[in-house]
């Protein structure tokens, strides 16, 4: 599933007149970009959520449909629902016996997504979390075993502890996770909620398994700044898109 559906508050004016998703960097909006990510990965169904600007993202995708891959869309259009009321809202319409990979839109990446989804099948957590060592103002806290133990913000200190450990270890989430079939059952949510407060919730019981990523190049588009950076690098870095 492709998180697509939000306002993009943050990178106005960019966002006034048309929607994150369909953002470009070098000629291609953010949306192919993870599109196709998925499509070259071996994946054969993906969902897309729609809300801002609802009607260019369907005009988008009617024009735009990968040869080896089911486009599917979760419409949000009467109310955003966050990335936790967003999957919940979008689960009719995910094989109820395989794992969902979640991919936001706004992220470029050459991360493996190939890799990841096996590691998955492999180890079989509740969820895997794809992250990295980077800089960040926020951070998922993972003990020795790379279990999910805790969530910090170094702006405002705060701090939320899931399961006791001797050893936190602090990376950057990628925006890239797996959640297995049976994290569905587990949901207590509805309505609007960010998934993120789900699996803190969750991780205090189950496993939630990080999986580093090390040699990948990575950006988000969130500000305008962050927009900016990312599409002087990709100019001279093509390789992103490989």
């Amino acid at each position: 599933m492709i998180f697509a559906a939000g306002m993009g508050s943050r990178l106005r004016p960019l966002t006034d007149n048309k929607p994150k998703a369909l953002i470009e960097i070098q000629g291609r909006t953010m949306l192919e970009l993870a599109l196709r990510k998925m499509e070259q990965s071996g994946i054969n169904k993906v969902v897309v959520n729609i809300h801002h600007h609802r009607e260019q993202m369907l005009r988008f995708l009617n024009t735009f449909q990968p040869a080896k891959m089911e486009v599917l869309v979760s419409d949000e259009t009467d109310r955003l629902l966050d990335t936790g009321g967003g999957l919940l809202k979008a689960r009719p319409l995910f094989d109820l016996h395989e794992p969902v990979l979640l991919y936001n839109v706004d992220i470029v990446t050459n991360a493996n997504l190939s890799d990841f989804i096996n590691i998955h099948k492999k180890e079989n957590p509740l969820v895997s979390l794809m992250v990295k060592k980077r800089p960040t103002s926020r951070h998922l806290l993972f003990n020795h075993e790379m279990q999910l133990v805790g969530w910090q913000n170094d702006k405002t200190g705060e701090k939320i502890i899931c399961r006791p450990s001797e050893f936190f270890n602090p990376f950057g989430f990628q925006g890239i996770h797996i959640v297995s079939p049976r994290f569905f059952d587990l949901i207590r949510e509805n309505g609007v909620f960010p998934i993120m407060d789900t699996y803190l919730q969750l991780a205090k019981t189950h496993d939630f398994l990080g999986i580093e990523s090390q040699n990948d190049i990575w950006f988000d588009i969130g500000t305008p700044e962050k927009f900016r950076e990312t599409e002087q690098y990709v100019a001279t870095h093509p390789e992103v898109f490989e």
